[in-house]
């Protein structure tokens, strides 16, 4: 996948473009919904002999334009939604860089310069993508506009458990810890990345060395609490517990830290890229009556996650029989 920056005004000419499908949405988390759009530019693409490409935005919006939002927690920050479209198989990725020039633009001007002017031949986004200033072009005008320069199509809204597949109710999710049900609207549980540093030692002390994720990359945390983990190092993965939180036993500290302990796991890894993959929410954080009682309560944890483990192994290789049968 050829991934291209654009800037406001664009330089590029239509004759250096290839004919093209365009996807076009934010896509943070390329959800279920998300990969519908996508999906279908893909096949169009490949249907008319033409490139298939995703447009995007960065950085968020409301970063720009907001009053009061200077940073955005991203579902997938802008290395991970390359990963997952080039996995898609997506050709062509271009990311417009969001700036108030660039916001200001009158619908038609959008359409003109960012889509006629790339050569695109067909336009693919969801019912409800809004583009212009102030939001004022919708599908509908899209068509309009267009005037015959290329076709267009919409997709309907997607609905699972009578809820509408979006970034904001993930968020929702991301928000009360409700990380299990994640996986039924992204189609993959929920995975951050980050980099292990230096911490206080204190879970080593208390038998449950943890390994502390720093630089997260711009990632959406899930709520404080604990939960079920795996997580990659070096290309093998590991199970484990992780606990997000401010250490309220220990007097507590102002900002939430995430410690993972990986379970038959003795490495050094200071330094090293982690990717955690989080499964299930084991309990909010509390405040224990001592070091004990906290000890007593991780290996409870531990338990916890262990049986999940099995449970998904047993799970999965039920269905690999089935699979054989």
């Amino acid at each position: 996948m050829k991934t291209i920056t654009l800037s406001h005004p664009l330089q590029m000419m239509k004759h250096e473009q290839p004919r093209t499908v365009m996807a076009l949405g934010y896509f943070d988390g390329i959800h279920k919904g998300h990969r519908k759009v996508i999906d279908t530019a893909i096949a169009l693409a490949k249907q008319e002999d033409a490139v298939s490409a995703v447009m995007s935005f960065h950085p968020h919006p409301s970063v720009v334009l907001g009053k009061k939002q200077a940073h955005v927690s991203y579902i997938t920050p802008l290395a991970m939604k390359k990963k997952l479209l080039e996995e898609m198989g997506v050709d062509l990725f271009y990311v417009v860089e969001f700036t108030p020039s660039f916001a200001a633009l009158l619908p038609e001007e959008f359409i003109d310069q960012y889509l006629i002017g790339l050569n695109v031949h067909h336009v693919v986004a969801g019912f409800d993508y809004r583009f212009g200033q102030f939001g004022k072009g919708d599908m509908a005008m899209m068509a309009e506009k267009a005037a015959g320069a290329f076709s267009q199509t919409v997709i309907e809204k997607l609905e699972m458990n009578e809820q509408k597949v979006s970034s904001t109710l993930i968020r929702s999710l991301l928000q009360h810890g409700d990380v299990s049900d994640i996986p039924s609207y992204l189609g993959r549980p929920y995975t951050i990345t980050g980099i292990v540093v230096h911490g206080e030692s204190r879970g080593t002390s208390l038998g449950f060395p943890t390994a502390n994720i720093g630089e997260t990359d711009g990632y959406m945390i899930p709520a404080n609490g604990v939960y079920v983990v795996s997580a990659t190092v070096d290309g093998t993965e590991y199970h484990g517990v992780a606990n997000i939180g401010t250490k309220p036993t220990f007097a507590g500290v102002r900002e939430p830290s995430i410690e993972v302990h990986l379970f038959h796991f003795q490495k050094n890894i200071y330094g090293k890229h982690v990717e955690v993959t989080w499964h299930q929410r084991i309990r909010s954080e509390k405040k224990f009556n001592g070091v004990e009682e906290l000890i007593e309560q991780i290996g409870k944890d531990k338990e916890t996650a262990l049986t999940f483990f099995h449970k998904t192994q047993a799970s999965s290789c039920i269905l690999d029989e089935k699979e054989l049968m």
